[in-house]
């Protein structure tokens, strides 16, 4: 039975064709977007580079810095198009003027940063393109098509990274460390296999939405097969915080699904579980079992972050308006715990260290506000759209949980998924604009 059918209690939104659709400027796209076709299709690119970083692969690519001239495309083209257009670069919302809070006040706090170099580099380098990417995203995926489109591309990327994560396991190309985990894919975001779990982790339940909503069994087979992949590749990198994750987003994804006609779907899942559990090897347990105690980690990382946890909570206590600087709390932990070089393994800390309370609010803020507009399309908008905004709801409280164990304040992982959470909202709002416009005419 169809959702339409079953799910009587939501509002249906009729979609009517926009007045502004027979009018679209040259930018325009044949897809019903109002944004430029060639900025959405170089940041496509650029997300296909960022992941799979193919200059790895062909050393030559890397002379033409794909990312960075993909990334200048699309930022290029949109600000064209949308001035040619006589419209605002950016989309009002609060999510955006948060965003832009962010940035202000990194750049505000830049000057007392114990080291002002470093947090520039920092901020050049690396925070003001995920900031971007949260922009582009949200003005660019503004269609149905564009949505579904990325969260396609994201899924089939990250099938890829996750095949990788399994054969390394099975050939065994482990890392240096000592606790002998697998190396991750040969990219930024997914070198460590902390952070590779992570990326999965961000995007399993966005796939799970696309095998919700999916309509043909081709499409449900390949997207059953590629959330089982991701979900084995979180297992194989032995991440205590990809468990803790994976293990949150399959129970709040359970808990709705089984008061649903796709339950079938929950109690199939239970069953190849409980059918792998022979298969999970018995040093995986063994680390679990460490987060029991602290001090039951052979490895002393468990150790060693909990060190840097209370010192930061202290620094943070004591800076509580300015901080020591984006990025900083590497010289604040080696000046507490030692020189050590790391970072706090906690996303909230590194923003109460280095921007204090203030930076760490303003976060918080857009988590939330990015997390309320994802579960108020859910609940408005039509079972296409409503699928993908619980899949990217359901992402965004798996970050939140990540975020406890994961130094990734800076780094694109939230971005990505926020910046969804304002398509979702965005696609659901143009929609209901196009039905309520000819009525107000």
């Amino acid at each position: 039975m169809k959702a339409a059918a079953t799910e009587w209690w939501r509002p249906q939104v009729a979609v009517a064709p926009s007045p502004a659709a027979g009018a679209r400027g040259a930018g325009a796209s044949l897809d019903g977007s109002g944004t430029s076709p060639v900025a959405h299709a170089a940041f496509l690119t650029f997300t296909f580079v960022l992941l799979l970083a193919p200059q790895n692969l062909f050393p030559f690519l890397g002379r033409l810095r794909l990312a960075f001239l993909a990334g200048t495309i699309a930022i290029v083209a949109h600000v064209t198009n949308r001035w040619a257009e006589g419209q605002p670069v950016a989309r009002p919302g609060r999510e955006m003027r948060l965003a832009a809070g962010l940035l202000i006040w990194t750049l505000v706090t830049l000057p007392f940063s114990q080291w002002t170099g470093g947090s520039l580099a920092l901020f050049l380098d690396l925070y003001v393109k995920a900031l971007a990417i949260f922009w582009l995203i949200g003005n660019l995926v503004d269609t149905l098509p564009r949505l579904e489109g990325m969260a396609w591309t994201l899924t089939l990327l990250t099938v890829a990274l996750a095949l990788v994560g399994i054969s390394n396991y099975v050939s065994g190309v482990f890392g240096p460390a000592q606790d002998r985990r697998i190396l991750g894919y040969d990219a930024g975001l997914t070198r460590n296999p902390n952070d590779l779990a992570l990326m999965l982790n961000l995007i399993i339940p966005i796939s799970v939405a696309l095998l919700l909503s999916s309509t043909t069994a081709l499409a449900r087979c390949v997207l059953a097969a590629a959330v089982g992949l991701q979900a084995i590749a979180v297992i194989l990198t032995f991440s205590r915080a990809g468990f803790l994750t994976l293990a949150t987003t399959s129970f709040l994804y359970g808990i709705r699904l089984v008061f649903r006609p796709s339950r079938g779907i929950v109690f199939l899942a239970l069953a190849l579980a409980v059918l792998a559990l022979p298969f999970v090897p018995a040093s995986y347990t063994e680390r679990l079992l460490t987060l029991r105690s602290i001090d039951a980690d052979p490895t002393g990382s468990s150790q060693a972050r909990w060190g840097g946890t209370v010192a930061a909570i202290e620094h943070a206590a004591e800076h509580p308006i300015v901080g020591a600087g984006l990025g900083m709390n590497i010289l604040v932990l080696n000046e507490t715990v030692g020189a050590t070089w790391r970072v706090v393994h906690n996303t909230y800390l590194e923003y109460a260290v280095d921007l204090g309370l203030p930076g760490l609010t303003l976060f918080l803020l857009l988590l939330y506000r990015c997390w309320q507009s994802a579960r108020e399309t859910r609940r408005l908008a039509r079972p296409e759209i409503a699928q993908l905004a619980e899949g990217i709801e359901i992402s965004l409280m798996g970050f939140a949980i990540a975020a406890f164990f994961c130094p990734v304040a800076y780094h694109f992982y939230f971005f990505y998924i926020a910046g969804l959470a304002v398509a979702a909202r965005t696609v659901f709002a143009r929609e209901t604009t196009a039905v309520l416009e000819p009525v107000a005419a």
